[in-house]
């Protein structure tokens, strides 16, 4: 394989969704099963021996990364993290210097269930693909419209929305290097809302393949999913 792949994982942030109590601690370096959450991630991409590096993008102030990451093989740790997911997204692909045609791998910090297969799988049919793809899964549940209705306080249904044809993204997203800088620089210009990469590249009027992902490649989201991404580790 001629192609170039590396990882990203963005992690600046910290999660404050998932900070239980007082805790300060950025969501990537809670304890799973002894080991950081963010170790956890990285072995995840360094199951597949094709990606040839991964990076983590930290803010410049993190004091904590890297002792989380030592000893790792093909693990680099870079302080180019921004205010946002996509500047440290497109921080980090600034820093690395890629070739166009090099291909990105972009995963959250917080999804250290991975599984080898789902990795794979995106691996396997984006390599060739000109624009790219996201694992993701189909929706499976009854999907509601909430908000409140006129003269209630009380957040309600507002109406059943079909599920058909809708996905939730995961990550990896994988794309050419050249093409996902462009997408995020012009996106950002414009003042667009990105949410993921996927959304970036959308926004150029593109379409990534969706790629089956897994169920234990959910996203520690909320202090509960600690418990439950423990017992899938």
């Amino acid at each position: 394989m001629s192609k170039k792949i590396i990882a990203i994982v963005p992690a600046a942030g910290v999660g404050q969704r998932a900070v239980a109590g007082s805790s300060t601690l950025a969501k990537q370096y809670r304890l799973l099963r002894g080991k950081a959450m963010l170790r956890w991630t990285v072995e995840a991409l360094l199951a597949d021996p094709r990606i040839e590096q991964v990076r983590v993008a930290v803010s410049p102030s993190d004091a904590h990364a890297s002792g989380v990451l030592d000893g790792l093989a093909r693990t680099v740790c870079r302080p180019c993290g921004g205010e946002t997911r996509a500047q440290t997204v497109l921080g980090a692909l600034r820093d690395a210097a890629l070739p166009p045609a090099a291909l990105v791998l972009v995963h959250d910090a917080a999804r250290p269930g991975l599984p080898l297969a789902a990795l794979s799988r995106l691996i396997d049919c984006c390599l060739d693909d000109p624009v790219g793809g996201v694992l993701a899964q189909p929706v499976p549940d009854t999907v509601k419209q909430g908000g409140q209705p006129a003269g209630d306080d009380r957040v309600a249904v507002i109406k059943t929305v079909s599920r058909d044809g809708l996905w939730l993204a995961q990550t990896p997203q994988m794309f050419p290097a050249g093409l996902l800088q462009r997408a995020i620089e012009t996106a950002l210009a414009h003042g667009a809302v990105v949410t993921d990469e996927a959304s970036a590249i959308e926004h150029m009027g593109l379409a990534p393949r969706l790629v089956p992902g897994s169920v234990r490649n959910f996203k520690v989201t909320w202090p509960e999913d600690f418990e439950l991404m423990e017992k899938w580790l």
